[in-house]
């Protein structure tokens, strides 16, 4: 089932502190730092549906968590009405957006185009961080560190052009996945953004990856253009439940 792909893909790719095993579903958290790692991934038909959910909810309020499911293409047949019965409310649906990658199909960058060149690494710099979690960051206190342990949980690619805009690649088989795509909001409309995502794709295809894929909140409209014009087209969709 590919939308299930997709939910193990992103799952792996965004890895939470803390992952418990709950009869096929798995139960993530990490100090609430993002919905995504603090989240159930209710993928599997449980025996009994509503002790599932009774479950998954005692995990999080030991945890002092609000109860989120990640609702993929793979959850469990009948979850999402039965949440929504519960008082779940649905937030923050989202686009899983894929690209076929050809080898030397790169796009050149424009001879003198503002803003230095893209430059990689294996780990992301302070600076990365800093212009990420300027544009991403919704979280006080240590957040920035337990964003930081998720980020570098699975070997990945850090892209950034300068201190403006950022992004984070990784490879997953013939996938590659991106990631943390961020612009500050003072350069934006530059072109800063597709510089970065060009880079990473170019990477990709070094790496010999045949497809990418990627994740956009579905009212995030500018990003969607964006993607849309480099080749990138609507493969599954997701939303949250959350009470």
């Amino acid at each position: 089932m590919i939308d299930e792909v997709f939910d193990r893909l992103v799952d792996r790719a965004w890895p939470a502190l803390h992952r418990v095993d709950a009869g096929g579903w798995t139960l993530r958290a990490a100090d609430g730092v993002t919905k995504r790692a603090n989240s159930v991934l209710p993928l599997g038909e449980p025996e009994d549906l509503e002790a599932a959910v009774e479950g998954a909810e005692r995990f999080y309020a030991n945890r002092g968590l609000p109860c989120v499911f990640s609702m993929g293409g793979g959850a469990a047949p009948g979850l999402d009405a039965s949440l929504a019965a519960r008082g779940y409310r649905v937030v923050d649906p989202t686009l899983i957006m894929t690209a076929c990658l050809v080898p030397g199909d790169e796009v050149p960058e424009v001879p003198g185009e503002s803003g230095g060149k893209v430059e990689l690494a294996e780990a992301p710099s302070q600076a990365w961080l800093d212009a990420w979690w300027s544009v991403d960051g919704r979280f006080g206190g240590d957040g920035l560190v337990t964003a930081a342990r998720i980020l570098t949980g699975v070997p990945a690619v850090y892209a950034s052009l300068g201190r403006e805009a950022v992004g984070r690649g990784v490879v997953q088989g013939e996938w590659f996945g991106i990631y943390s795509m961020a612009v500050r909001p003072h350069a934006r409309r530059g072109g800063h953004g597709r510089r970065v995502l060009r880079a990473l794709l170019s990477h990709a295809r070094a790496q010999g990856t045949q497809r990418a894929y990627l994740v956009v909140v579905e009212s995030n409209t500018a990003a969607r253009a964006l993607y849309e014009r480099e080749g990138f087209t609507v493969a599954g969709r997701y939303h949250y439940r959350i009470r």
